[in-house]
């Protein structure tokens, strides 16, 4: 793996304090019967704007709150492995901006959850992935829409009481930092036969192989060779390398190419 992606306790440590820290905030109001959700953005009012800041750890429901929890813990932890220099940076401009943005769009109600900061980060990775060419991102990419594609749908007011001006300012947002962190972008891993002055002949792998691509099953027999039985059945021709060559004689059950000509180095 690339030498920028390097697992440290942060990597689980982090997303694990987020996720207790939301469901301790829904503890605290079913104890004591508080209700925090007035906290939570109220667009077009002043005092709504504290809700940029608190609305991503109030949930309206054991299964709101459960239904957010596995993919920010998931997506927040992909966040810190595979863009560690970045990470907090991303996740804090994406809960301030989708707030913001939500806090602008958004209907006259009470929006809370943190369905927008996951909608930030699969948009972010998924869009990251694509543009920065970097094979690993790309396969995050990959993996994320697999995932969770299908919430794309949720950015559109498909459900009632739902906040999909949440979710779509999330989405917005998270491809808009996919464009801002330009940096700390891992190159891809290059190998000595991407280089243009590589020499083909030189290669072990291509040795195997004649002009037209065939593969050379015949191997011509020197002198220094020698031909030994192994168990008192098979007879091979053998190099001084102990490669074996060619089955000399005796009962052989491999495969028909192989009859030949067996690489096994002993």
């Amino acid at each position: 793996m690339n030498n920028n992606f390097n697992y440290y306790t942060g990597v689980i440590g982090y997303p694990i304090l987020f996720v207790l820290l939301i469901w301790l905030v829904y503890w605290f109001e079913f104890k004591f019967n508080i209700n925090l959700k007035s906290y939570g953005i109220q667009p077009g009012k002043f005092e709504g704007l504290r809700g940029v800041f608190f609305s991503p750890f109030l949930h309206s429901s054991l299964k709101h709150l459960f239904n957010n929890t596995i993919p920010l813990f998931l997506l927040s932890s992909a966040i810190f492995f595979f863009y560690k220099n970045n990470s907090w940076r991303i996740i804090l401009s994406g809960i301030i901006l989708s707030g913001i943005l939500t806090w602008i769009i958004g209907r006259d109600s009470t929006h809370i959850g943190a369905s927008g900061l996951i909608y930030v980060l699969i948009s972010f990775i998924f869009f990251k992935g694509i543009i920065s060419k970097n094979f690993n991102l790309m396969a995050l990419s990959l993996i994320v829409v697999f995932i969770y594609g299908s919430t794309i749908w949720y950015i559109f007011p498909i459900k009632e009481n739902m906040s999909w001006e949440g979710h779509l300012s999330g989405f917005l947002v998270g491809i808009l930092l996919a464009f801002v962190f330009k940096k700390n972008i891992p190159a891809n891993k290059t190998y000595s036969w991407q280089n243009e002055n590589y020499d083909t002949t030189e290669d072990p792998f291509l040795q195997q192989f004649d002009k037209e691509g065939n593969f050379i099953d015949e191997v011509d027999i020197n002198e220094g060779e020698l031909i030994v039985q192994i168990y008192g059945v098979h007879e091979y021709i053998m190099n001084e390398d102990s490669i074996v060559l060619e089955i000399k004689n005796g009962p052989y059950y491999g495969p028909e190419v192989d009859r030949k000509r067996i690489d096994v180095i002993d």
